[in-house]
């Protein structure tokens, strides 16, 4: 077996990561992508919102057409990252101040891999050419992951910036040494999905407009925070599960005391 074969990922994980690209406006980027994931024997391509209605038409795909026809497709990042465990999105800190940790690129492997061999599904978020990812966009991310490039062009082209973040995710992953998971409880515990987290961060916000937190003015920044914050706290679907019983009790006594019409100031 030739040795550059080694950086394919085990053919169990390969439906567990998925590329997504969001906001894509040039369907010759999404084809380089999706011919970047075929050489890392990947399959799963996610495009939301595409500038381009025509962008599975890309010629650019060379050896991936097959890719690009069964890729999915969605109105929003949530939607696209719904069933994932890990969201960790691209990008520079050029012009950004992280909300989340960042981690160097040469570093994301050991976390990737230990998400995958524990039945995780992970997603790599990249942004659009025009802007790359929303401070929007980000709240969604558990990490942020920063491509090593020059001050004076920071910016890198999207297919490009796939199959850079590809390669160094399957190389470390594979020279570096192999550990055995540990057994413990905690090891064993799923983590929560970006969309569990979604719903239990919805019935939150219920319950602080049911509770009077703060204006309406503040909802947006409440949510946005909020989303932020349960990516960090990294709940389990048990604890997710706990929780979202214990704000479902206190939403309902809430607007029970207050005849269950209460409106948010």
């Amino acid at each position: 077996m030739p040795l550059y074969n080694r950086f394919v990922l085990p053919e169990a994980q390969l439906d567990s990561l998925t590329v997504v690209l969001v906001s894509p406006r040039n369907p010759l980027n999404i084809g380089a992508a999706a011919r970047a994931m075929a050489n890392f024997g990947l399959r799963r391509l996610s495009v939301v919102a595409p500038f381009e209605p025509t962008w599975r038409e890309a010629r650019s795909a060379i050896g991936a057409p097959a890719l690009l026809v069964n890729a999915m497709e969605s109105e929003t990042l949530a939607e696209a990252v719904a069933n994932c465990t890990l969201v960790v999105g691209t990008g520079t800190l050029t012009r950004r101040k992280p909300e989340q940790p960042v981690v160097p690129l040469p570093d994301l492997a050991p976390r990737v891999s230990r998400e995958l061999a524990s039945g995780g599904r992970v997603a790599m978020v990249f942004g659009s050419e025009k802007h790359g990812l929303t401070r929007e966009d980000l709240s969604y991310c558990h990490l942020l992951v920063e491509i090593p490039t020059d001050p004076l062009q920071p910016s890198m082209n999207l297919g490009q910036a796939v199959a850079v973040c590809l390669y160094e995710l399957i190389r470390s992953a594979v020279s570096a040494p192999e550990t055995q998971p540990a057994t413990s409880a905690i090891s064993i515990t799923s983590a929560a999905t970006s969309g569990r987290l979604d719903l239990l961060a919805g019935v939150i916000e219920e319950t602080m407009q049911a509770a009077g937190y703060s204006p309406r003015a503040m909802q947006s920044a409440n949510r946005h925070d909020l989303r932020l914050l349960l990516r960090r706290l990294s709940l389990s679907t048990q604890d997710n599960r706990r929780i979202l019983g214990l704000f479902r009790r206190i939403l309902w006594r809430l607007n029970r005391g207050h005849g269950g019409d209460r409106k948010s100031g």
